[in-house]
Parts: C-alpha cells; sequence; structure tokens
C-alpha cells in the first residue's frame, strides 16, 4: 500500500470516527435533555405523555364519531386536552380524506398550543396508519405488503417505505403504525394481507427493508418517520380464524415461528411496537409480563415506545374479563409493559393512572421509564426543533416519479399461476371480454387502509387511476365490458356482491377471442372483514361457471386479500393470474403483463389452499398431511395445495444446476456455502427467485418438511446463466426445543433449491 492509500485510509477512517463521536455525543445530550425535562414533570404531566387519544376527541361534534361535518377543531377541546391532561398523543382521521394543506392545518393548530402554551412545550406525536400509503388525499397507493411479500424483493420494499414516509411527512404526520410483521398463515384471518405472507424469514427480511425505508439513516430527516411494528406477538393466527379471538400457540411455536421477524426488526432499530389485541393460552398479550418486558425487552432487547392498539386496555375488561374495572386494567396493562394507551376516546386512562401512583399501586419510577422511551422519540424524530413539517416542501409528492416505483413494486408482485399453452401473454388484435365484479373497481385494487379505514372511498379519490378494464382499454380497441357481477358503491360490507346481468355477458362471449375473469374480494380490514366460508361468493361462482360453459378460453384475475377458495372451477380455466391486492397502479401492471410488455416474476408468499378444510402452511410437519396418499408412506408428507409457497411462472424458462455445498461434513461454528447455476433457458428477458430450504431428517421435537433460509431474485436474459452463493450457519439449522431455547442438534440435513438437492451431515449438538 502507497502512502497516497494509507493517508486516505487513515483520512476516511478518522471521518468515521468523528461521525460516529457526533452521533454518541448527540445521544447524550438528548438523554441529558430527556432527564432534565422528567425532573421538572408532574405526576399528570408525566402520565399525559403516556395517553393517546383520537382526533375526533378534540374535534367538533357531539363525542367521537359524531363530529360535525364538514369537519373542524374544537380549539375548547384541544385546549382541555392538552392544557389540563397533558396529552402526548393524538392519532387518526376523524373520517376526512385531507389533501397535505389540510392535514397542515389540522396539525399545525395542535403543535401550536403544545409548544406554545403548555408548561414544558412538549410536542405532540401524530400517528397514523400510513400501512400503504398516507391516509390523503392524491398519495401514492403501493401494493400492500402481501403483495409485497410476493414481489420477494426487499430492495422494493425499502424503496416503497421511503416513499410512504416521505408523502405521510409532507402531512405533516411523523409516525406510522406499520410494518405489520403478523404471520399470514391462516387466510380465514382478515388481515392476513397486512403481512409478507407465511413465512417468517420472508417476513423478516421485509420487515427489516421497511423499517429502513421508514426510518432512514437518521429518523429525525424530515422525509423519514418512526415505524411501529405490529402487533406484537401471535396475532395472525386465532383459533376460529376470526379477528381478535383466542391463539392457542405453545410457547416452542410462539419463539420458532412468530417471534423471529419482530426479533429481526427490533435489531434494525424500529422505534415503537404496536400490541396484539387478542390472547395466547388464555392471557390477553396487553397484560402479559413475559410477553411485553421479559421476552420483548429483556430477550429481544428492545428499547423503544410499546404502544396498545384501539381501545385494548379497556378491553381487558369489556372484551377478555381478566379485569373487573378500567382502573384494574390499566394496572396489570402498565405493570406488564405497556409505555403508550391507545385510549382512545377520552382521557379516563390518565385519571385511572395517577390514581394508581397516588396509592402506592405503581411506582412513579415504573412511569418514568415509560416517559423516558416517549420522550425519546420525540427528541430522534426531531419534533423538539421542528414539530411539523411544511406540506410546501414536498414537491413530489403523489408525483409520477412514485407512480412509477407503486407500478414496477405491482409488475414485480403479480403472480401467474396457470398458463395452459402458454396463452398468455395475449396479442392485441385478440378480442377480449372482461367481467366480473373487480373489473372495474379501485377499491378492490387497493384494499382497507386506503384513503378511509375500510376504503370504501377508493373509487371515489383514486378516480384518476385506471381500474382493470380502463388499463387494459387505454392499450387494446378490442375490450368488451359486461360486469355480470359488482360490487355495491360505497357498501361498508365487502361480502356483498350482486348479479347485474350474467346473460348479457354470456352474450358478449360469442363475440370474443378470450374471457377475463376478475374475481376475488372487495376491500375490508379488522373485524368487518371475518367471513364464514373462504369460498369465493356464490354470485361469482355462477359468473365463473357461466363464462367456462361459453367454451371460450377463460383467463382467471384474482384480485383479493386473502386466496379465496377456487377448485370447484380451476381447473376449467387456462390461466390464472394473482393480483393480491396492487394498489392503484394494479390495474396498469396487469395490463403490461397480459399484453407481454412485462414477464411476470411474482411467486407465492403463502399456500394457496385448495379446500377450506386444508389450510396448513408449507412448514408443516411430517405428519400433516393431507393429500391421499393410497398407503404410499413416502407421501405422508404432502399436501394437496392449490398452489405451493413461492410458487410462480414466468413467460420464460429456468434451469437449476450444479448445485455445490462448500463441504457434506460441519461442525455447528462452521458456515456453509451453498451455490447453484440458474439458466434461463426461454426465449426473453425474465426474474427468478432463487429459493433456498433446508430440512432437518431427524431432530428431537418433530421438524417441518422445509424451511425457507435465503433467496434472492435475480434478472436473466435469454440464454444468460448466473452462479447464486448462499450462506448458512448454526441459527439458520436450529429450532426452538423443549426448553423453549434454541439448539442445532447433530444429524442429517436436506439443501434444496428448485428441483435440486443435497445431504449434508451436521457433526455435533449446540445450545444456542
Amino acid at each position: 500500500m502507497n502512502k497516497l492509500k494509507i493517508l486516505a485510509v487513515f483520512f476516511f477512517a478518522g471521518i468515521g470516527l468523528l461521525l460516529f463521536s457526533a452521533k454518541e455525543k448527540n445521544t447524550n445530550i438528548e438523554d441529558e435533555k430527556i432527564e432534565q425535562l422528567l425532573k421538572q414533570m408532574t405526576l399528570e404531566e408525566k402520565v399525559g405523555q403516556m395517553t393517546q387519544v383520537t382526533l375526533e376527541v378534540i374535534s367538533k361534534g357531539e363525542g367521537p364519531f359524531n363530529m360535525d361535518k364538514s369537519w373542524a377543531l374544537d380549539q375548547k377541546k384541544l385546549e382541555d386536552v392538552l392544557l389540563n391532561y397533558h396529552v402526548g398523543s393524538i392519532l387518526n382521521t376523524a373520517g376526512e380524506v385531507r389533501t397535505p394543506q389540510e392535514w397542515y392545518e389540522v396539525i399545525k393548530p395542535i403543535q401550536d398550543v403544545a409548544v406554545n402554551n403548555t408548561r414544558l412545550k412538549i410536542p405532540v406525536l401524530y400517528g397514523i396508519d400510513a400501512i400503504h400509503g398516507m391516509y390523503s388525499a392524491g398519495a401514492t397507493m403501493f401494493p400492500q405488503e402481501v403483495a409485497m411479500g410476493a414481489a420477494w424483493n426487499p430492495e422494493l420494499v425499502r424503496k416503497s417505505s421511503e416513499v410512504i414516509a416521505y408523502e405521510t411527512r409532507a402531512c405533516g404526520i411523523p409516525w406510522t403504525f406499520n410494518p405489520t410483521l403478523d404471520l399470514g398463515i391462516d387466510p380465514r384471518w382478515p388481515r392476513m394481507w397486512e403481512s409478507y405472507g407465511e413465512d417468517p424469514y420472508l417476513q423478516s427480511v421485509m420487515g427489516v427493508a421497511s423499517v429502513k425505508g421508514y426510518e432512514g439513516a437518521d429518523v429525525s430527516d424530515p422525509h423519514q418517520v418512526a415505524s411501529c411494528l405490529k402487533h406484537y406477538i401471535g396475532y395472525g393466527a386465532p383459533r376460529s380464524g376470526k379477528d381478535r379471538t383466542p391463539a392457542w400457540i405453545p410457547e416452542t411455536f410462539l419463539r420458532e415461528y412468530f417471534l423471529p421477524p419482530f426479533a429481526a426488526a427490533v435489531k434494525a432499530g424500529a422505534k415503537s411496537i404496536m400490541v396484539n389485541s387478542g390472547e395466547i393460552n388464555g392471557m390477553p398479550v396487553h397484560a402479559s409480563k413475559k410477553l411485553l418486558t421479559d421476552i420483548l425487552r429483556g430477550e429481544l432487547g428492545f428499547e423503544g415506545v410499546v404502544v396498545t392498539d384501539w381501545f385494548d386496555i379497556n378491553n381487558l375488561v369489556e372484551r377478555h374479563h381478566i379485569a373487573a374495572t378500567k382502573k384494574e386494567a390499566v394496572k396489570k396493562a402498565i405493570l406488564a409493559g405497556i409505555d403508550m394507551s391507545m385510549v382512545p376516546y377520552d382521557v379516563e386512562f390518565s385519571k385511572d393512572l395517577i390514581a394508581l401512583v397516588k396509592e402506592g399501586e405503581i411506582s412513579e419510577e415504573r412511569i418514568d421509564s415509560s416517559v423516558r422511551r416517549i420522550l425519546k422519540m420525540k427528541y430522534e424524530l426531531g419534533l423538539f426543533e421542528n414539530p411539523l413539517t411544511d406540506y410546501r416542501k414536498y414537491p413530489e409528492y403523489g408525483g409520477e416519479k412514485h407512480h412509477q416505483l407503486a407500478r414496477e413494486s405491482a409488475h414485480e408482485a403479480i403472480t401467474l399461476l396457470k398458463n395452459e399453452k402458454s396463452i398468455l401473454p395475449l396479442k392485441k388484435e385478440a378480442k377480449i371480454l372482461v367481467t366480473g365484479p373487480n373489473a372495474n373497481s379501485m377499491r378492490s385494487l387497493n384494499g382497507g387502509w386506503t384513503y378511509t379505514w375500510q376504503g370504501e372511498a377508493t373509487n371515489k379519490h383514486a378516480a384518476d387511476h385506471n381500474t382493470i378494464v380502463e388499463a387494459l382499454q387505454a392499450q387494446s380497441n378490442n375490450i368488451i365490458f359486461e360486469e355480470g357481477v359488482k360490487y355495491p358503491e360505497n357498501n361498508p360490507d365487502y361480502k356483498v356482491d350482486e348479479i347485474v346481468d350474467i346473460q348479457k355477458a354470456v352474450t358478449a362471449a360469442k363475440k370474443v377471442d378470450y374471457i377475463l375473469l376478475c374475481l376475488g374480494e372487495n376491500s375490508y380490514t379488522e373485524k368487518p372483514g371475518d367471513l364464514d366460508d373462504l369460498t369465493l361468493s356464490e354470485n361469482q361462482l355462477q359468473l365463473a361457471h357461466a363464462m367456462i360453459a361459453t367454451n371460450k378460453p377463460v383467463i382467471l384475475i384474482l384480485n383479493e386479500g386473502r386466496p379465496r377458495i377456487i377448485s370447484s372451477f380451476e381447473d376449467k380455466v387456462k390461466a390464472v393470474v394473482q393480483l393480491y391486492l396492487p394498489g392503484n397502479e394494479g390495474g396498469n401492471a396487469l395490463a403490461d403483463i397480459l399484453y407481454g410488455k412485462i414477464n411476470p416474476s411474482g411467486k407465492l408468499p403463502y399456500t394457496y389452499p385448495r379446500y377450506a378444510n386444508d389450510l396448513v402452511p408449507y412448514y408443516h410437519k411430517f405428519s400433516a398431511s393431507t393429500a391421499h396418499t393410497d398407503g404410499n408412506i413416502n407421501n405422508n408428507h404432502k399436501i394437496k395445495a392449490q398452489y405451493a409457497f413461492g410458487f410462480g411462472l414466468s413467460y420464460t424458462t429456468f434451469k437449476y444446476e450444479d448445485l455445490k455445498l462448500s463441504s457434506t461434513k460441519i461442525s455447528s461454528d462452521d458456515e456453509l456455502e451453498v451455490s447453484v447455476k440458474v439458466t434461463n433457458t426461454g426465449e426473453r428477458e425474465g426474474k427468478e427467485v432463487v429459493q433456498l430450504y433446508t430440512t432437518d431428517l431427524v431432530a428431537s421435537l418433530s421438524p417441518s418438511v422445509k424451511r425457507l433460509r435465503r433467496f434472492e431474485k435475480v434478472n436473466l436474459k435469454a440464454g444468460e446463466s448466473k452462479t447464486i452463493t448462499f450462506k448458512i450457519n448454526k441459527t439458520d439449522l436450529s429450532f426452538i426445543g423443549h426448553d423453549n431455547k434454541p439448539v442445532v442438534e447433530a444429524g442429517e440435513f436436506i439443501i434444496s433449491t428448485g428441483n435440486l438437492q443435497q445431504k449434508f451431515e451436521l457433526l455435533d449438538t449446540k445450545q444456542l
């Protein structure tokens, strides 16, 4: 190394040390400010910081959800909440869809009172459910998380989260309640689509990417927001399949499958966590010291803010019946580890908590711990220096650059599940009938948490974007549209569809070459999304069978938040395309794929069930077979799914070969290097998701048939080959043992990728 290089190394190393020192110094200064502030605070001011109310509480009108229209802030209510009860956080929209300027006019008077009129001038922390885009007019709506999971592209997740952060900050809001890290393990659950899928590793990778996109390198940057991981923990596996109903999850399973995504996102620096509204094994998570303190803070090392979900401390009384009074519920939740209560309708929580401290039931030191974390998040967000961002400084809000990224994300998410005789892509001159309730609906393309909670106003607010049929008509003059079945406009019950005129669609089919049958679900989330039958609605099934009976080739377009059962007619359609919930650019993205402008590359992030009683994830146990084995023991581990986890077709073909391991015998401290050559053997460029799985053949607790350990999405030109290399270690080979601790055990393992497999042996057992 020459002198110039040596000097350069020391120069850049010195800059790194200076930056690290500056960051450490700033952190120390913030900590000192927090401690000084804590010393000045009364008990009432501290408890106020732990209280979060909905915007309706400070709105004109009689009580929450009964506001005057059009909406207006009630200055007296605002001053009462902030000056008399010292409330530290506000959330929600009060049912309005606002422009960034209108959001500015909401947030500004709140912060004006907080920083100018309160004794200690502590800014309010405002939060919002910016799930796949900001809750505001003109915002960019990305594919929902389940679709982003189907893209298997963490860089797209990071970039989309950056845009959502930018557009949320453009509205003056620094905190989003996302990403959702609940496992999408049960398609009956109405929030399955808010997850990245059923796999813990895929969920972990995407969750980390989302946190990094939201928070950036410095969360105080006015383009970033604080993330909120949710819903810790086990929320996505209710026994009944209904939202907010009890789960029964052995601790080994909880740690093996449900905990890793949260652990990874905590390690990535997530600033806050929202708690599961349900209960696990009879214990509401909001009252579980083991889950909220012992595991989350003790084992995972989480140092951020723990916030309740909506009304959930009160629900310890009203729904779970583990507390006789609200005051008792407050005591249980705070001692369990809650920092902030999303009350959200009143300030009774603060009154009860103050009384509990004065009565000696809860120590003021315990209150200080929560308030310290809340103030720290406010300092980290830069709210003390800049409590309100200005919408005029966000020129890219809702702009073409952001829409293009949303379209790219939808391109990579959309999954081709069936393509008999390469019927797709379609030729431009082909005459096409488009039919079905999802064909002309922006609401169904987006799902819930879009402009409003249930997304029922999306057709109005996304009217300048293309539905499926509008996107197809923009690319071809050979499109006929007959709805057949439709969703009633603005109906809050997503399950309702109605027949328009199926016979008219049958008649129109005589004039075309192909039928695009657009079926699925309308928008929903949470309890309103509960259902009693996973099968598509009777009206949609009637339309499907009528279209199949025309003997014209039917291409099924699925637009749904969860996999609905289609086995009664799937074998009679020529192609199946899964859109999931692709967002405002979903119609355009589908048209690009159907006409061959884009080669589909999405892969299922969940197992698509064939029957309503066969709801089994891919990482099931060997003995969990639902297939007919005909006495063949080798088939005992087969699941008769409609489509497998990780499955998805392309307009080209890929060949896997030369699977190589760095060794066939390793110790628990070794790292195993795995490489495989992948070749595009087709005639057009395409993207392939290379998935690496391990199988533990024998273990002291029955192992899963296989587990995803690594993946990489690669782009290959026609005829191009690439060698993909992965590294796995003892953590990847471990499992949660009888004592609820991770262990890696000696024995044989299988590595699999594509259609290739190879065995290796682990030589020793080790407790991790």
